[in-house]
């Protein structure tokens, strides 16, 4: 019985690893306050870039 439950034990841990690397996360990925920042910047010159456009 021990021999028999070792084999299935690790059978099971083998077969929940190969189903978590499977599974994707649904936690966005992450974005240090330097990059946000740069983001955000970016953001707001695109917009005053395009606000000019809008003028001429």
């Amino acid at each position: 019985m021990n021999r028999r439950k070792k084999i299935f034990t690790k059978l099971k841990k083998k077969d929940k690893k190969a189903k978590a690397k499977l599974h994707k996360s649904n936690k966005p990925a992450y974005i240090s306050k330097a990059d946000r920042e740069k983001l955000a910047e970016q953001a707001t010159n695109e917009t005053v870039d395009t606000a000019d456009k809008a003028k001429l």
